[in-house]
C-alpha cells in the first residue's frame, strides 16, 4: 500500500477548483487566482514562515460571464503589484473552448475585462512574454499565438505547430525566448524578436502533456511524456540528459521548483492521480500524495511549498529542499 504525505495547510473553497495559479511577482507573491464554476477568486495567503501561522483571505471575485466558463489556464502579468496605490492586478485566463480573457482590477472598485479572439480550438496554456509586452498562447488548433497586450490586443505573430500546443513558458533571464511544447513530443525554443526557432528537442515518448523551464538554469528544460519525466540540457540538445518513469499510467503536469541550490520537480499523474515531488537527480519522492481530482499544480515562488488543487481544496506541502 502506498504511503501518502499529508498536506501541511489546506484552503477550502465553496466550489470545485478547475484551475489556479500563484503570482510569481515580488510585490504580489502571496496572491492566488482560483478558478471555480463561473468566476475567478483572488485570495491572499500567509505562510507560517512569514506570520507564524497559516492564514488566507478572500479578496475579490471576477465574474467570467461566458456560456462555457471552464478555465484551463491562468497567468498573472509581470507588472501585478500590491505595493502600488491603487493595487494593480492583471490576469489572463484561457476559458471554454477557445476564448482568452484579460482581467484588470485594483482589488477595490475598478475592474475591466477584454477578449482575445483568434484560436479555433481548446487553449491549453498561456504565458506573458517579452517582459509582459506580449501574451503567448498554445492550442489544440496547432498554433502558438502572440498577442500585443500593450496596445490593441491583436494577434501579431502566429507560430504554426505540427500537433497540439500543450505548454508555453518564458524565462526571467531570457524574456525574448519562449519555450513551446507540442503534444507529439517536440519542444521548441523560439525567439520572438527574430521570429526564428533557436533549437528543438524531441521526447522518446509521447503524448507530451506538459513542459517547464528551470528558473535556476535556462539551459535546463523538462517535459512529462507518457509517464516519464524527460529532461534536456539545451547546450547538448541531441539526446535527453535524463529519462525517468514517474507515473506508470501517464502524467498530467510537471513543474520545476522556482529556485534552490538543488533542482526539484513536482508532477501529477496516474494511477489514481498522484502528486510526486523529487530532486532532479533522484528517483525517490520527497513527497507522494493521492488526490481526488485534478485542479492544477504550482510552487510558491519565495518559500519551499508545493501546492495542488483537488475538488474544493487547495493543499500546501512544505518541501525539504537544500
Amino acid at each position: 500500500m502506498r504511503t501518502s504525505t499529508e498536506p501541511d495547510h489546506t484552503v477550502l473553497m465553496n466550489e470545485s477548483i478547475s484551475c489556479y495559479e500563484i503570482c510569481s511577482n515580488d510585490f504580489a507573491y502571496n496572491l492566488l487566482c482560483v478558478a471555480q464554476k463561473e468566476h475567478l477568486s483572488l485570495i491572499l495567503i500567509s505562510l507560517p514562515e512569514e506570520s507564524g501561522e497559516f492564514m488566507w483571505n478572500h479578496v475579490q471575485d471576477l465574474e467570467i460571464m461566458e456560456k462555457d466558463p471552464r478555465c484551463h489556464a491562468i497567468a498573472f502579468s509581470p507588472d501585478t503589484s500590491l505595493n502600488t496605490t491603487p493595487n494593480k492586478v492583471s490576469i489572463c485566463a484561457a476559458l471554454g473552448n477557445c476564448d482568452i480573457k484579460l482581467f484588470h482590477t485594483d482589488l477595490n472598485q475598478y475592474s475591466s475585462v477584454h477578449n482575445l479572439k483568434g484560436h479555433t480550438d481548446y487553449v491549453n496554456d498561456i504565458a506573458w512574454v517579452c517582459d509582459g509586452e506580449l501574451l503567448a498562447s498554445v492550442s489544440d488548433d496547432y498554433s502558438c499565438r502572440f498577442w500585443n497586450i500593450s496596445s490593441d490586443l491583436e494577434n501579431i505573430i502566429t507560430y504554426y505547430l505540427t500537433s497540439a500546443g500543450m505548454s508555453v513558458k518564458t524565462h526571467p533571464e531570457d524574456p525574448n525566448k519562449v519555450l513551446i511544447a507540442e503534444k507529439r513530443g517536440v519542444v521548441h525554443l523560439y525567439n520572438v524578436r527574430s521570429k526564428q526557432t533557436v533549437v528543438s528537442v524531441e521526447s522518446p515518448k509521447f503524448p507530451l502533456m506538459s513542459a517547464d523551464w528551470a528558473n535556476s538554469n535556462r539551459l535546463f528544460v523538462t517535459a512529462i511524456a507518457g509517464g516519464d519525466i524527460v529532461s534536456w540540457d539545451l547546450s547538448r540538445p541531441f539526446m535527453p540528459v535524463d529519462v525517468k518513469q514517474v507515473h506508470e499510467d501517464g502524467g498530467r503536469i510537471v513543474r520545476f521548483s522556482p529556485g534552490s541550490s538543488e533542482i526539484a520537480m513536482a508532477s501529477i499523474g496516474r494511477p489514481d492521480l498522484t502528486l510526486k515531488v523529487f530532486l532532479a537527480k533522484s528517483t525517490v519522492p520527497l513527497i507522494e500524495a493521492a488526490l481526488k481530482t485534478y485542479g492544477g499544480l504550482a510552487w510558491h515562488h519565495r518559500l519551499p511549498y508545493i501546492s495542488a488543487a483537488s475538488d474544493r481544496k487547495l493543499y500546501f506541502w512544505k518541501v525539504q529542499i537544500k
